[in-house]
């Protein structure tokens, strides 16, 4: 063979396209794509967090989100049912096991019934547990939704699909979609805040709060309510205000220029951010400052300025609970500091609610008195609170987890002394408050043991829908080209539903 005759026929024009076609479709490919990035990069504002109008009426402008993570009981706390009392500690019937997925539960468990007294409660007559001290007063602002049911038994899966509209990583959650479609009031903060509060963050991470295929502009700024408000904020050590000015502007120059290249949504975020990050470091301090809140005010809420509690450095945060702990109340508090500083979505992820009676700190009798007591006294006064200055009506409150708790006693550890329940996905419980709700009811309702739903069943994107549709947007027509599909938080399906009689 004649290596250079070889060298040479390779080279030809007829043998580059004839063998290279593969490689010509990538070029072409990677031309479309350039191009479909230079047009969703030019669909985004100069200013992509600029406020925007409503696709709809609107009945809220804000929305607090009180997210329980692990998933509180609503047998428990909500829906108390004689007949599971009557049968509790009996075998569970066949009917409720056959053809069923459990996280933990092996072979036949025994029924469970509620260790908590109830009473009747507001104008409703809402069915509350005991262990409640301070919502009662304020239940008639609420519509209980004691039909909610999904589709995922596992605590990571069951948060993304209710924050972000998909099991799986890289959806974009609902403060980005609600962001992303209304921009924000308040330019020198973000438009979607996180707390958290429990020791931990909830099991799916931080994508709950993320913006997926969203400009990442429009994801959750995870903030704090003691030391540093937001980390990284600061300017570096030797770098003063006019410099990081100075430094800023030479950066936005070299990033316009990109953008004008390449067409990356991601060089315009890359803009807003680190504006956003300047002008924060002069809102941020102000507004995250609890202690500027009147002595009245901060003990309506049960907060405390600066509070550590002993559970963030615990091993196991559940076993270091006191009912006193303050980090739930001071979020709670910032939250409204937040909206009324003109923040859209503010989010608070409240960890510990998984009550499967393996351990002391998942004991159901032990630990739902302690956790109810960290978040009671708050809830109702965040209630009061935004009520008294007239943000209730614009404000939308969600309470709830990712799914609900069984009837029957979780049974994988034998001869276990502590008592809980497993997940259990076909029904659970969530509270929705102001923004455009009719308080004052309960919707919905689940069978005689509190297994299946009985009444007016509502599906995670239901509620997400509702939510949309109460901010102004349209939960079908708000979407996001993404992958060839029409991207919805609702599913690029579409099936969701809103059910007219939660809203006022």
């Amino acid at each position: 063979m004649d290596l250079h005759t070889e060298c040479l026929k390779a080279t030809t024009r007829r043998y580059f396209f004839g063998q290279c076609g593969v490689g010509l479709g990538a070029i072409a490919l990677a031309s479309l794509l350039a191009d479909d990035r230079r047009s969703r990069a030019a669909e985004l504002p100069v200013n992509p967090l600029a406020p925007r109008p409503p696709q709809l009426p609107a009945k809220a402008k804000n929305v607090i989100y009180l997210h329980m993570a692990g998933s509180p009981s609503q047998l428990d706390l909500f829906d108390p049912k004689p007949a599971l009392q009557k049968f509790s500690g009996k075998p569970c019937p066949d009917e409720y096991l056959k053809g069923k997925r459990f996280a933990f539960i092996k072979g036949v468990p025994n029924m469970l019934g509620t260790p908590f007294k109830f009473a009747r409660h507001g104008q409703a007559g809402v069915e509350l547990s005991e262990v409640w001290t301070h919502l009662p007063s304020v239940i008639d602002e609420f519509a209980v939704v004691k039909s909610m049911h999904t589709d995922q038994f596992n605590h990571a899966p069951a948060q993304l699909y209710l924050h972000t509209g998909t099991s799986q990583f890289g959806g974009a959650s609902l403060g980005a979609w609600a962001t992303y479609g209304l921009g924000t009031e308040n330019q020198d903060l973000p438009g979607f805040v996180v707390l958290t509060s429990g020791g931990k963050t909830p099991d799916a991470g931080k994508s709950v709060w993320g913006g997926g295929y969203l400009p990442s502009v429009y994801q959750g700024v995870q903030c704090r309510s003691e030391g540093d408000p937001v980390l990284f904020l600061a300017n570096p050590g030797g770098l003063d205000r006019v410099g990081r000015r100075e430094t800023l502007d030479t950066l936005k120059t070299l990033n316009e220029m990109q953008a004008a290249a390449i067409g990356d949504p991601e060089t315009v975020t890359r803009i807003a951010q680190y504006e956003l990050a300047y002008r924060m470091q002069i809102a941020a301090p102000e507004v995250m400052d609890i202690s500027r809140e009147p002595a009245h005010i901060l003990e309506m809420y049960g907060a405390k300025p600066g509070f550590v509690p002993e559970s963030d450095s615990a091993v196991d945060p559940r076993v270091a609970y006191k009912g006193t702990d303050a980090a739930f109340a001071n979020n709670c508090l910032l939250a409204r500091r937040l909206v009324e500083s003109g923040v859209r979505f503010v989010q608070l992820y409240d960890w510990g609610w998984d009550h499967h009676g393996v351990s002391p700190g998942e004991h159901i009798p032990y630990i739902m008195p302690i956790k109810i007591q960290q978040i009671d006294r708050a809830i109702t006064a965040l209630v009061n609170d935004l009520k008294q200055r007239g943000l209730l009506d614009s404000t939308l409150i969600v309470w709830g987890g990712e799914f609900g708790r069984t009837p029957m006693q979780q049974n994988n550890a034998p001869n276990q002394p502590y008592i809980g329940r497993d997940h259990h996905p076909y029904a659970f419980t969530m509270m929705l408050a102001g923004g455009g709700i009719k308080g004052g009811q309960v919707y919905g309702r689940t069978d005689d043991i509190g297994y299946y739903i009985a009444e007016n069943p509502m599906e995670v994107r239901d509620l997400q829908a509702t939510i949309l549709h109460l901010l102004g947007l349209d939960p079908w027509k708000l979407t996001y080209s993404y992958q060839g599909l029409e991207q919805r938080l609702i599913g690029v399906e579409g099936k969701a539903k809103l059910h007219q009689a939660l809203l006022a």
